[in-house]
């Protein structure tokens, strides 16, 4: 069962979350959330100290992951810099759009991640990928997306740049881990069903290097929020009609397995630096 709280106003709720988080965790403030995608999650148990881990159930606004391989915790981790004062990090849970729980389900987390003080949140996904020469177990930082969901998570006339969503900044800072990432403009799908080859065609002729089906609802309500925001995707698989092989579940979560510790050491690169 889901904690109860308010649910009139989406801020509301998150504040709720966000207080519900700091009584269980003891962290007052936390300065940085990430939301890891498949091939990400492993990366928890290597960025920091781990403080405290709170089923999301536990939270007002969080649901039970409703897939196999996606996690329902939320974890408070004491990340050590040189120089400076120890980070505050939130490893959050993620709800999809295609779980049917509405877009505010979507943009809670990063709406609790606001309430909370974060600054800054580190959006992951795994996704098919557009380009052959970008294979499985390959990062790729996301310098734009196309929400192709036919939704927002803003309400009412609520008008937001979107011109630098995924932060310029950021994206150099990783590269200073990593100089050889590619970086890719990144198409969220409703899913649950994978793109068929035509769809995947589509999204390359308007653009995108990567589809999936997270990350850019959470994006928009991140900046609405005014979070930071630093994107990557994993390439789990080479999307319908790039390859000849059919696409399943289980293919996502063997690439994720056998990238996860690039993808924690990118991020316990990346994490100290924000």
């Amino acid at each position: 069962m889901t904690t109860s709280a308010p649910a009139d106003d989406p801020f509301d709720l998150a504040a709720a979350a966000a207080a519900r988080l700091a009584e269980v965790t003891g962290v007052e403030r936390h300065d940085v959330a990430l939301v890891l995608g498949s091939g990400w999650a492993a990366s928890a148990d290597t960025l920091g100290e781990l403080v405290a881990e709170v089923p999301g159930t536990d939270l007002p606004g969080f649901s039970a992951p409703a897939v196999v391989g996606h996690r329902g915790t939320a974890k408070s981790l004491r990340v050590e810099r040189d120089g400076s004062g120890p980070l505050h990090a939130l490893v959050l849970p993620r709800t999809h759009f295609y779980e049917g729980r509405g877009v505010r389900a979507v943009a809670h987390g990063v709406r609790t991640a606001a309430a909370a003080g974060c600054r800054t949140v580190v959006l992951t996904n795994g996704c098919g990928g557009l380009d052959p020469t970008v294979g499985p177990g390959s990062p790729v930082l996301i310098s734009d997306h196309l929400n192709l969901t036919g939704a927002s998570p803003l309400e009412g006339a609520t008008f937001v740049d979107m011109t630098d969503l995924y932060s310029a900044r950021l994206r150099g800072v990783a590269r200073e881990v990593d100089p050889d990432l590619p970086e890719g403009v990144y198409a969220q799908f409703r899913g649950p069903q994978y793109e068929t080859p035509a769809e995947v065609r589509m999204a390359g002729v308007l653009g995108a290097d990567l589809v999936g089906m997270s990350t850019a609802l959470e994006a928009v309500a991140a900046r609405h929020a005014g979070l930071e925001v630093l994107g990557f995707s994993l390439v789990t698989n080479l999307a319908a009609g790039v390859s000849d092989e059919p696409l399943s579940h289980e293919e996502v979560l063997e690439a994720g397995r056998e990238a996860a510790p690039r993808c924690a050491r990118l991020l316990a690169g990346v994490l100290p630096r924000l």
